[in-house]
């Protein structure tokens, strides 16, 4: 395997026990929810999580833009050099990857909180 192919790899397995272990999170939450008496503990956490998704989601959408115009800047000054072209896509393409995760976290979330 090529580097670039196991960085890409690596950054999808991140980005998958990352959202794996968001998830658990919010589960394992609610069920705390249900067996408590006092949900306090749990509307803080809530809370706090979407204090959280909503930072991250402020500061995702223009670092994502960044990356993008990074990466396609490289990819336009490379004149011609393999090495900066695979750069570029890559850096477009974890940028979108980024972007996205989030956004499905977000997704997930609301779904949970819909179904609790």
């Amino acid at each position: 395997m090529k580097k670039a192919e196991m960085r890409k790899n690596n950054v999808m397995i991140k980005a998958i026990c990352c959202t794996f272990l968001m998830c658990l999170l919010v589960v394992e939450g609610s069920y705390v929810y249900a067996a408590s008496s006092t949900p306090t503990l749990i509307n803080k956490l809530n809370t706090g999580l979407k204090k959280i998704l909503e930072y991250l989601e402020k500061l995702a959408t223009p670092a994502a833009g960044v990356a993008i115009a990074t990466g396609v800047m490289i990819r336009k000054l490379s004149f011609g050099d393999e090495e900066k072209l695979i750069l570029g896509k890559r850096t477009i393409i974890n940028a979108i990857v980024g972007y996205l995760t989030i956004q499905l976290i977000d997704l997930i979330i609301k779904f949970i909180e819909e179904i609790v």
